[in-house]
């Protein structure tokens, strides 16, 4: 009996090791899933923060990429506004329109102050009346400046022409000098078609700054004339005007030259008296009394387009494009068109662009609307 309870006993204790061993290996396998399965998660959640930080730093890359876009985009503008000059202006046709058109370009002459403009052909001519430029010639301190007529006429010579401005009242209001009563002294081209040096007044050298006051108009000759005109032919002693009207051929003759060549000589003449002033210049053309024929002429058609407005700009040829654009927009133009296109006109105007005086394109501006 004592053996059977052993042998008994002993079986037991075996069965309970195999039990046991079975568990701890059932164990085992539970525990090795849990860690595979523990690690398996980490590994899919570093795996999930690598590609969300892919993704951040793509959606960085991209945005700075639109930004670097957007920085170009926003140069281009720049760039581009600043191909595109502002004009000024206004409708107003007073001495009050005129100043505050003026104040615009935010221009402080410096020195010797001359107004350039034309003192007009007697005896019925479309010149700018004393009354409606007086109170900017003064507020300046500005000396009216003209030259010589390359024409016979009542402004050929300096005691005639000094006659006439005191006809015209312009003597009442300032100073006026005839710039080539000394004769001429030459300006430089740079890289002129057809001139290689530009004819001017002796006097131009006394004066530091200049306000161009131009009547906008249409002309017999170049089609019409504005500001490029009134730097051109307009600062031209006698002889610079006939060496522009000649493009470069004659000093004693404006007759004969080629046309082209003629409107041509005339931006070329207006960068030399620029390039001079380094800037100190700037531009007023009045669109009143918009006649086909110049002020060089003594009985000129009668309008017939109404008077426009007064425009300013630090540009002679944006300033010019902008009134030849309001003049062909406005009623009754067709005699005008006529003109301008009979003589080739606009050809002065694409030139003048190509030779950098100026810009074509503009930006008007009106004051009008403005409180004060």
């Amino acid at each position: 009996m004592e053996k059977a309870k052993v042998y008994y006993t002993r079986r037991i204790i075996m069965k309970n090791k195999v039990i046991m061993g079975i568990i701890i290996v059932i164990l085992l396998i539970v525990v090795s899933i849990v860690v595979v399965n523990l690690l398996g998660k980490n590994d899919n959640d570093n795996l999930q923060k690598y590609s969300n930080t892919k993704v951040e730093e793509t959606n960085i890359v991209a945005d700075e990429e639109e930004n670097s876009l957007e920085n170009t985009n926003s140069n281009v503008e720049e760039n581009t506004s600043s191909d595109v000059s502002t004009v000024y202006m206004t409708k107003n046709i007073s001495p009050e329109g005129l100043m505050k058109v003026y104040q615009q370009l935010g221009f402080t002459p410096i020195g010797n102050v001359a107004v350039k403009l034309s003192t007009g052909e007697p005896p019925a001519s479309n010149y700018l009346r004393p009354e409606l430029i007086k109170n900017l010639v003064q507020s300046v301190n500005g000396t009216i400046v003209e030259c010589n007529t390359a024409y016979s006429g009542s402004r050929s010579s300096t005691a005639m022409h000094k006659q006439v401005a005191e006809e015209h009242g312009f003597t009442a209001i300032a100073n006026v000098d005839i710039m080539d009563e000394e004769g001429s002294m030459s300006l430089p081209v740079k890289n002129g078609k057809h001139l290689s040096e530009n004819y001017v007044g002796t006097h131009f050298k006394n004066y530091d700054s200049f306000i161009v006051l131009s009547h906008f108009k249409g002309h017999s000759m170049a089609g019409f004339g504005g500001a490029i005109k009134n730097i051109s032919i307009g600062i031209g002693s006698s002889e610079g005007k006939a060496w522009i009207h000649s493009g470069g051929t004659s000093k004693t003759s404006p007759w004969g030259g080629k046309q082209d060549d003629f409107l041509e000589s005339m931006g070329e003449a207006g960068q030399a008296v620029v390039n001079s002033l380094d800037g100190k210049i700037v531009y007023v053309n009045v669109l009143n009394r918009l006649s086909i024929d110049c002020d060089c002429d003594g009985n000129p058609a009668e309008p017939d387009i109404h008077d426009i407005g007064i425009l300013a700009s630090l540009d002679p040829v944006a300033i010019d494009k902008a009134s030849i654009d309001l003049v062909f927009e406005a009623e009754g133009s067709d005699s005008f068109k006529q003109r301008v296109n009979s003589r080739n006109g606009l050809h002065t105007l694409d030139y003048a662009e190509q030779i950098e005086l100026g810009n074509q394109k503009y930006r008007l501006v009106s004051i009008d609307d403005q409180n004060n």
